[in-house]
């Protein structure tokens, strides 16, 4: 089997089967192998009906051949050139981190965000003498 189809060999074959993890293709007419997801085509494939149907002749590359198991890995991905990489413009931008800003009252003390555990336990010790606060 691996004297007939060698690694790295590109050929001609036809789509006999989709799997929700890749695609079947037959060499011959006794020979088939898998196109995994992942080579199909550059970049994600979230369902392979979407690039292949059923009869579809496509070129592949041999990846690996498993003569004990007879398995072999193909590749459609490998036969076609990586398309070019996207301009800057046209990329994804990530939202620019902006700066936290305190605004303070004229006591100098913070306004919104976080008070200092030194603040809030003076805070809570009042409120813990406070006789109208004590549940009786």
């Amino acid at each position: 089997m691996s004297d007939k189809f060698a690694l790295g060999s590109v050929l001609t074959g036809k789509v006999t089967g989709i799997q929700p993890y890749g695609a079947f293709v037959a060499l011959d007419e006794e020979t088939q192998g898998l196109v995994h997801i992942s080579e199909i085509t550059h970049g994600y494939v979230k369902d392979v009906n979407e690039h292949l149907k059923m009869g579809d002749e496509v070129q592949v590359k041999v990846l690996s051949v498993d003569a004990k198991s007879g398995k072999i890995s193909l590749s459609i991905k490998a036969t076609q050139e990586a398309p070019a990489e996207a301009p800057a413009a046209a990329a994804p931008r990530k939202p620019k981190k902006r700066q936290a800003t305190v605004v303070k009252n004229h006591t100098e003390t913070p306004v919104g965000g976080f008070n200092t555990l030194k603040d809030k336990l003076e805070e809570w010790i009042e409120q813990s003498n406070r006789e109208d606060l004590i549940k009786k």
